[in-house]
């Protein structure tokens, strides 16, 4: 052997383990290449790049916008109310065993009442604690919200307000 061939079969074990590392680093040069090939695409067709792009737009959009089939909301179904039965008074959207329920002289003014003053909070029965005894005297639907129903109320509850009459929304009557 001549020390050219011993110099070449070195430098030919030396290459190939760089050839091993190499063929790894293959897979990302493959991406790259894909993409390459691609952004190429945008010089040489661009209506084929842009519908590409487009293409995927409106699948994503298809995808987002498309609806499951989860089932509908529960709605609070009202049961019927019958004038002459007892009822006790109750939040349905309230966990406090504190909270009250807001009864009012007029059927609808609910929603327009400005309770800032405290004298307003304590005065005349118009906060009764929940579970009050209740007898129900009429039931009145509201004009401008076909799923809004008062009821006129009488307290059984002893005390200062037994007798008295008020209006609640049904929904507060259990």
């Amino acid at each position: 052997m001549s020390l050219d061939e011993n110099t070449n079969e070195t430098a030919n074990q030396a290459e190939e383990p760089n050839q091993a590392a190499a063929s790894p680093a293959a897979a990302p040069t493959a991406a790259g290449n894909a993409l390459a090939g691609f952004l190429a695409l945008k010089e040489s067709n661009p209506k084929v790049f842009y519908g590409a792009i487009g293409g995927a737009a409106v699948v994503l959009l298809a995808l987002m916008f498309s609806g499951g089939s989860d089932p509908k909301l529960p709605v609070h179904q009202q049961k019927p109310l019958v004038p002459g039965q007892s009822y006790v008074l109750k939040s349905p959207n309230t966990y406090d065993p504190n909270a009250t329920v807001r009864l009012v002289s007029v059927p609808g003014s609910l929603a327009a009442y400005d309770d800032t003053e405290e004298n307003d909070r304590d005065g005349s029965c118009k906060h009764m604690p929940m579970n009050t005894p209740v007898k129900l005297t009429q039931v009145q639907n509201d004009p401008t919200d076909k799923n809004l129903v008062w009821a006129e109320v009488e307290i059984a509850a002893s005390g200062e307000c037994q007798g008295r009459r008020a209006w609640t929304s049904s929904i507060n009557l259990q």
